[in-house]
């Protein structure tokens, strides 16, 4: 696969809107937790396989500020398999060289998740091979918000307010925008993911259900991507 395609343009930073899990399970005749379990079962090998192709940064988007209107139980299910993947998984990434960071609001989720978490980024912080971040109680305007806030609540003055000042604001701060983001299941919504971050992204909306989304076809959206024609508002450069 690989050994085929090695002149292909790797991006440094990849965001993944893992979308479909509830389909998936209900073209099988299962509850919709079971398709978000399998999602979940999904994270780890696209870590591994992003880690693979070079990678540097990769970012999903596990629950937005806007699924905390689904039903409760669907919401505590799928807070209880994210729970389950940090006890099962963290250590395994780790001694991958996973550096693992949080982007999203922390106060509304229960304190032993949030320490979960706290804990996962504090144990991973030095490693260098792949950061992954993941959107939990993530919504961008929310984000754009709150940095609004910050830098108003600084006594910053409007004529010194910049683009690069409030991207120093945002929870993604320090962290390259992503040059690629891949929303699972066709359908072709941003749905409040990366808004500041992705204004110059690549987007690529393959049919499958996040829980089939392999390895393979992860590769295939890299060598689709690489065909693009990038110019950031320029001209051509071909």
């Amino acid at each position: 696969m690989m050994a085929e395609n090695q002149n292909i343009k790797i991006p440094t930073h990849v965001g993944l809107i893992m979308d479909g899990n509830g389909r998936w399970a209900t073209q099988r005749g299962l509850p919709r937790l079971a398709g978000h379990k399998a999602g979940v079962e999904n994270v780890k090998p696209t870590v591994l396989a992003a880690k693979k192709f070079g990678i540097k940064y990769l970012t999903f988007y596990a629950f937005s500020t806007e699924n905390w209107k689904r039903p409760q139980d669907e919401v505590s299910g799928i807070m209880n398999l994210l729970s389950i993947f940090i006890d099962r998984e963290v250590n395994n990434l780790h001694k991958e060289g996973v550096r693992i960071l949080h982007i999203g609001r922390r106060e509304r989720l229960d304190q032993s998740l949030r320490k979960k978490i706290e804990d996962a980024i504090e144990l991973t912080k030095n490693n260098t091979t792949i950061t992954v971040q993941m959107g939990l109680d993530y919504g961008g305007r929310d984000e754009i918000t709150q940095a609004v806030g910050k830098i108003v609540a600084s006594g910053v003055p409007p004529e010194a307010v910049t683009e690069e000042l409030i991207s120093q604001n945002l929870y993604t701060a320090g962290i390259p925008d992503p040059d690629l983001v891949i929303r699972t299941s066709g359908e072709m919504r941003t749905s409040n993911f990366l808004i500041w971050q992705s204004a110059y992204a690549e987007w690529i909306f393959p049919e499958t259900y996040w829980p089939d989304f392999t390895e393979e076809i992860f590769w295939q959206t890299l060598v689709e991507y690489s065909r693009r024609d990038r110019r950031f508002g320029g001209l051509s450069q071909a």
